[in-house]
C-alpha cells in the first residue's frame, strides 16, 4: 500500500468527524525535514480560520503519533486550499465551472499538455470541458490524464469571493 492511502486511510475519518474534507495530503522535502501538508476545507463551505487549521493539527497530530506511518521527522503543516486552490477531483471542477483553471496533462491532448481557460463543464464520463480563448476553442480532458490543476485568481473569482458565496 502506498504511503499517501495509509495517510489518508488515517487524515481522512477524523477530518469527516470534525466537519472538513481533505482537499489535497502530500508530502515533500528530503530525508533531513519532511513536511506533510493536509490542505482541508469545511465541509459548510465556510472560510477556513487560524483556529479551525489549529483544531485539525491537534487531533490529527495524535492520531499520527499513535499510528506512526511516516518513518523519520516530519512537520504537519495544515492549511486551506486558499483562492487558486487546487482541482483534485472532477467534483471540483463541477464546483467552479464558470471560474478560469490552469490544467497540466501527462499526455498531449489535442498537441497540448498545458491549458488555461474556463471551465465550461464535467461529462458523465469526468472529461473536463475548458474553453481556451486565446485560441478560440473548447477541449475535452479526460480527468484520468490531469496531473495538476488549480484555479487562477481573476476578478470574477475574488467578486465571488467577496460576495460571500460559499464554497471559497
Amino acid at each position: 500500500m502506498q504511503r499517501y492511502e495509509r495517510l489518508e486511510e488515517l487524515v481522512i475519518p477524523v477530518l469527516t468527524d470534525m466537519g472538513y474534507d481533505l482537499v489535497r495530503l502530500s508530502m515533500h522535502g528530503g530525508d533531513s525535514r519532511q513536511v506533510l501538508q493536509i490542505m482541508a476545507e469545511r465541509k459548510d463551505l465556510a472560510a477556513m480560520t487560524i483556529d479551525d487549521c489549529s483544531n485539525i493539527s491537534r487531533e490529527l497530530s495524535a492520531v499520527l503519533d499513535v499510528a506512526d506511518p511516516i518513518s523519520g521527522r516530519y512537520s504537519l503543516e495544515i492549511s486551506s486550499p486558499g483562492l487558486d486552490r487546487p482541482l483534485m477531483k472532477p467534483a471540483d471542477f463541477r464546483r467552479f465551472q464558470g471560474f478560469a483553471a490552469k490544467v497540466e496533462t501527462e499526455v498531449p491532448v489535442d498537441g497540448a499538455k498545458r491549458f488555461k481557460g474556463k471551465i465550461t463543464g464535467v461529462s458523465d464520463a469526468d472529461d473536463i470541458e475548458m474553453a481556451i480563448e486565446d485560441k478560440g476553442i473548447t477541449v475535452h480532458i479526460p480527468f484520468s490524464v490531469i496531473s495538476k490543476a488549480k484555479l487562477i485568481i481573476t476578478d470574477e473569482l475574488i467578486n465571488a469571493v467577496t460576495k460571500g458565496n460559499k464554497g471559497f
